[in-house]
């Protein structure tokens, strides 16, 4: 910038500092293209604000591909002024995909480890979950528009369930999926620290850690309303908005 504008270096930093302009500095967005964007933002907030009497709700998803990783030389403890260290290098020791509901209204989880993600799996674990709720409860199923979430073999198991009720998420919003707050969970206190000499070794951490959660559950707590969420998208369209930019 210094060389293309014929200023000093000092100054294009000082005129940086003086604007708050941080141009080695970058984001990412996606804004969702769902037709029906406002009315399944309605409907899933509502669900968590205002959950119906003598329900259950259920956010549902998956975290796939899973590896079991083993690091190449021992990790080095966290010591008074260095941070813990590991090396860069890993083996590779196969995958798992975590499938997960949660409770809004306690917290807890009920998940399964399983070798592959497909519709065959979501369909043996939409069974331990329907093993798990209460005969005298309806089901409301958030879930997102993954297409293993929609075969036939999936909508032919709902409808033959009238307890259960699907609402889906809009198109690239997992951000309103509650399930995704403890699947970000997991990884930063145990997938991501943990070393993994196999599958069944990584498995049987990710057990002992729902395990753990759900003797001690606590409910993520949604605060924004459907209008909050509705306006920072406007203000945000806004602001970036072709005549702005």
């Amino acid at each position: 910038m210094a060389r293309a504008s014929g200023l000093s270096v000092s100054t294009v930093q000082r005129i940086w500092r003086a604007f708050g302009l941080q141009p080695h500095r970058l984001e990412t967005f996606k804004l969702s293209t769902d037709r029906d964007f406002v009315a399944k933002v309605r409907d899933v907030v509502g669900l968590y604000v205002a959950p119906p009497e003598h329900a259950i709700v259920l956010c549902v998803d998956e975290k796939s591909q899973i590896q079991a990783l083993d690091r190449s030389q021992p990790m080095f403890p966290m010591r008074p002024g260095q941070a813990a260290r590991r090396s860069h290098d890993y083996k590779r020791h196969g995958v798992t995909s975590l499938f997960a509901a949660l409770d809004i209204a306690t917290g807890r989880v009920i998940g399964k480890c399983y070798g592959r993600h497909r519709a065959q799996e979501f369909r043996k674990f939409l069974d331990e979950i329907e093993a798990a709720v209460p005969d005298d409860l309806d089901v409301h199923l958030v879930m997102d528009n993954y297409a293993t979430h929609k075969t036939l073999l999936i909508r032919n198991w709902l409808a033959k369930r009238p307890r259960w009720h699907v609402h889906l998420t809009p198109t690239s919003s997992s951000w309103l999926n509650q399930v995704e707050r403890f699947f970000a969970l997991i990884t930063e206190r145990k997938i991501r620290r943990g070393i993994y000499r196999s599958v069944a070794a990584l498995r049987a951490e990710i057990t002992s850690f729902i395990e753990h959660h759900n003797a001690d559950p606590r409910p993520f707590h949604w605060t924004k309303s459907a209008d909050d969420i509705l306006r920072s998208i406007e203000r945000f369209c806004a602001y970036n908005s072709p005549a702005k930019v």
